[in-house]
């Protein structure tokens, strides 16, 4: 049996569609499903090419034309947000605002000390605080949930924000473009099973968002006053420095040569 070019380059688009809704699926804590996704399509495969059986091939065909209307009724949700982060990465307006943001390193340093400085009174008080820094992709569902700020970043105007008597204080702070974009907004939360008990909502609000987009997470505990960190599928409680240097300093487009010694832009 000869494999020619189109036999490949077939083999590798079907590979990639498979692992692009393998991820999809991971990140609604829904994986399993799609291995028994995959085992029933492997299984119509048998039946229908290989041994040939018209009757059950037809019954096979009829449950995953079905099954496919109700995938998407059930995650609708997640392929939106799926579809709105590829339009996103090819929207060169969010791409110029996302570098320009950081045209000026001594600006976004200031903006840096003002997150960091603010997370720490917040983290000594023990206010709980929801901080979210978009990278390329959108953040403006999430945004039009809330209240639009669209106000410079200072360690005074977040720790109003997140002050327990004030409206907005219930909810994430979305940061974007090097500005306090939104606040009080609603996140996803994460459906994991895994995560420790002495998570809170913020925690997995956090997670919840950070699994669907490239965003960073900042969280605050109202019962530890620990500062915690998501990114991508994981979570974990960070110093300080961490803050930073591991996380803001390149969400911000800065790189360290040092530990306090900015070099440039990225």
């Amino acid at each position: 049996m000869y494999i020619g070019l189109k036999d490949i380059i077939d083999i590798l688009l079907v590979s990639t569609i498979l692992f692009g809704a393998y991820q999809l699926l991971r990140r609604s804590g829904a994986s399993n499903l799609f291995w028994g996704i995959l085992a029933f399509v492997l299984a119509w495969m048998l039946v229908s090419y290989v041994f040939d059986l018209e009757l059950t091939g037809a019954l096979f065909e009829r449950f995953i034309s079905v099954g496919a209307v109700a995938l998407v009724i059930i995650f609708q949700t997640e392929i939106r947000s799926f579809f709105y982060g590829i339009g996103a990465r090819f929207n060169m307006e969010r791409i110029r605002r996302h570098w320009s943001k950081t045209r000026d390193i001594e600006l976004a340093q200031r903006q840096i000390d003002s997150i960091v400085l603010a997370c720490s009174h917040m983290s000594a008080s023990k206010t709980g605080a929801l901080i979210i820094i978009a990278n390329q992709q959108g953040l403006n569902e999430y945004a039009d949930t809330g209240e639009i700020v669209d106000a410079t970043i200072s360690v005074q105007m977040i720790e109003n924000i997140f002050f327990k008597n004030t409206p907005l204080h219930d909810g994430a702070m979305i940061i974007s473009a090097g500005r306090i974009y939104a606040a009080a907004c609603i996140l996803p939360v994460s459906k994991r099973q895994d995560l420790p008990k002495s998570y809170g909502l913020r925690h997995r609000a956090a997670l919840g968002l950070t699994e669907k987009t490239d965003a960073i997470a900042i969280v605050v505990s109202e019962e530890t006053g620990k500062i915690s960190v998501a990114q991508g599928n994981t979570i974990k409680a960070v110093t300080t420095n961490e803050l930073e240097h591991k996380y803001l300093a390149p969400a911000f487009g800065i790189e360290y040569k040092e530990k306090n010694n900015i070099v440039n832009r990225k």
